[in-house]
C-alpha cells in the first residue's frame, strides 16, 4: 500500500489494493493498481486507482494524480496492442451526480469500436473467464515491454 492515503476497509477499491478483494490485476507499482473492470463496458475497460484512498480529485495528492496519468499511457498502449480498437475513451468521474459509484480516485481506459453506443457504466458482469485471459494477455505484454 501506498504512503499516500488511507485505507478505507468499507471501500472495494482499497480491498482490491490489500488482497481481500479478488480482481483481475494487470499492473501495479509503488502508487498505482490496474484492474479490469468486472462490469465491462467494452473488452478491455480497464479501471487505473491510487493505492492510497482517496475519494476524488479534489482529495487526491498531485503525485498520485500524475502516476495515474503517467500508468494510464502504457496500459491504454498495451491495450491498443492487444485489441486493435479504433479508439480510446478515458475518463475520470468525481461525485455521484458526474457519475462516480466507486469512491475512490479511479481512472477509466474504455477501448472503443465503430457503432458501440457511448456507455459510461454498465451492471452486466463480464466472462469471468474472458477477463481473466485477457488479463494474463495484458501482465505477458506489459512485462515483455517492460524488459
Amino acid at each position: 500500500m501506498s504512503n499516500d492515503g488511507k485505507h478505507d476497509p468499507s471501500c472495494i477499491f482499497c480491498r482490491i489494493v490489500a488482497g481481500e478483494a479478488p480482481a483481475h490485476r494487470v499492473w501495479e507499482d509503488e502508487a498505482t493498481l490496474v484492474f479490469l473492470d468486472i462490469f465491462p463496458v467494452s473488452p478491455g475497460h480497464t479501471l487505473i486507482i491510487t493505492k492510497g484512498h482517496h475519494e476524488n480529485l479534489f482529495e487526491a495528492p498531485a503525485g498520485s494524480l500524475a502516476a495515474v496519468g503517467a500508468v494510464s499511457k502504457r496500459i491504454a498502449e498495451a491495450l491498443r496492442e492487444e485489441l486493435a480498437p479504433a479508439g480510446m475513451m478515458v475518463f475520470q468521474l468525481n461525485g455521484a451526480d458526474a457519475g462516480q459509484t466507486v469512491f475512490h480516485y479511479h481512472m477509466h481506459l474504455l477501448p472503443r469500436w465503430p457503432g458501440q453506443e457511448l456507455v459510461l457504466h454498465t451492471r452486466v458482469p463480464g466472462d469471468p473467464v474472458a477477463l481473466a485471459d485477457l488479463a494474463a494477455k495484458l501482465v505477458a505484454r506489459l512485462e515483455r515491454s517492460a524488459s
